[in-house]
């Protein structure tokens, strides 16, 4: 490993030396549970990649507690029903830390069975880590203390893009358009409510809901905003929906602006360069590649070099293991009910050098967001997407103090 690697990794591993020499032979089982095929899998499998580079580093340093650390992936194929059998089969193998990100809909599925079962099986509790399912009751209603987030919630990530819309007097006509379960359904209600708030005058001509990774064609669709007359789109599409929709748009020659949730992933920067809209195309996230943060920038190097070129997605799964690995060394065990207390309040250096802390109320994890276009690449902008040339760019920074919602959140502590 990389004296880069290793800063960036290093909070994850105090007190390793000691531990180590405990000498035991134990093995960390990580279950993955999100989409490796279907709609979901561009996003689900460059997860799993993020997830066994980690496991691969951490284990050149010895594990953790002498733990080989071992990544399980279980395909979910988006759908909360069959992710509960995954989750079953993965406790099944020994798994007691469960690790999900993509679709709402399962995780809260499996943030209610994982509750449930360790009600009904004390001494063999697991714990739900989080990485990107961001509908806001899972930390508000729905919250549970087995239960820990560390991507902002959806209302966070509307709070951040509407605070940057309203300082942007040429937008006048706005067209939402979202995947039609939880996650979607709430991007819609909170960015009519904070526009209304920041932003009165602007109009909302178009608002739509479509069957979540179902389309193949957006076309309908784009035909609809063009004639709305939209100048601005906002969607919190992600997968193949954000990546096909942009596609569509450009075989189109819609010329709008975009403010997304997930305009990076797979397939969206190839359709943003291909519609020809350079900082046109805005996306709300923890960290990006050409961050002013060298650390950050040697380890986008190192994982590019080590995966054939694939971008480093997801600096939230770097803080989230760094900070689970913690937990569990400060703990001195791996059993979820010693380290889960250590990760409340938790505050850390994240991956891309803010400062972040993890909300004891509701586990919620707060940390700087940053809004990034993408464009042609500057003198100090190393990196592109996709091999088009461009990639991304800061537009705006929102302090992670400035991120904080207040939680509904009423937990029911074990005990």
């Amino acid at each position: 490993m990389s004296r880069t690697m290793s800063r960036v990794l290093a909070f994850a591993w105090i007190g390793l030396a000691a531990s180590t020499a405990l000498g035991r032979a134990d093995t960390l089982k990580i279950a993955y549970v999100d989409p490796l095929s279907g709609g979901g899998a561009s996003v689900g499998q460059v997860g799993l990649e993020h997830f066994q580079y980690i496991a691969d580093q951490v284990n050149a340093k010895g594990g953790v507690l002498g733990m080989k650390v071992e990544i399980l992936g279980y395909d979910d194929k988006t759908n909360p029903q069959e992710a509960l059998v995954q989750v079953q089969k993965a406790i099944d193998a020994g798994a007691r830390i469960i690790a999900q990100g993509n679709g709402s809909s399962v995780g809260a599925a499996i943030e209610d069975f994982v509750a449930k079962y360790d009600d009904r099986n004390p001494g063999k509790e697991v714990v739900y880590i989080n990485y990107a399912a961001v509908d806001p009751s899972l930390t508000n209603a729905k919250c549970s203390y087995w239960h820990f987030r560390w991507d902002a919630n959806s209302d966070i990530k509307m709070e951040a893009l509407t605070n940057y819309i309203k300082t942007r007097p040429s937008i006048k006509k706005v067209y939402l358009i979202n995947q039609d379960y939880s996650f979607g359904q709430s991007v819609r209600t909170e960015a009519r409510k904070m526009l209304a708030q920041k932003r009165p005058d602007i109009q909302i001509v178009g608002d739509e809901l479509h069957p979540l990774l179902k389309i193949t064609d957006f076309s309908p669709y784009i035909a609809k905003i063009k004639a709305s007359g939209a100048d601005s789109v906002i969607s919190g599409n992600w997968g193949q929906d954000i990546a096909l929709l942009l596609k569509a748009a450009a075989d189109a020659g819609l010329q709008a602006d975009w403010y997304t949730y997930y305009a990076g992933g797979a397939g969206g920067p190839t359709a943003i360069r291909q519609a020809n809209l350079p900082d046109r195309v805005f996306a709300i996230v923890e960290g990006y590649p050409n961050i002013d943060y060298a650390p950050a920038r040697e380890a986008e190097k190192e994982f590019r070099t080590k995966l054939n070129g694939q971008s480093l997605w997801y600096p939230r799964v770097f803080n989230m293991m760094s900070m689970v690995f913690r937990a569990i060394e400060e703990a001195k065990s791996a059993d979820p009910v010693k380290f889960a207390p250590k990760l409340e309040g938790m505050k850390v250096t994240t991956f891309d050098g803010g400062e972040g802390f993890m909300r004891a109320a509701d586990h919620q994890f707060f940390q700087d967001m940053f809004v990034v276009t993408f464009g042609p690449l500057g003198a100090d902008q190393p990196f592109d997407e996709e091999h088009t040339g461009w990639g991304t760019k800061l537009a705006g920074k929102v302090p992670a103090d400035q991120t904080v919602l207040p939680t509904t959140c009423k937990m029911q502590r074990p005990g």
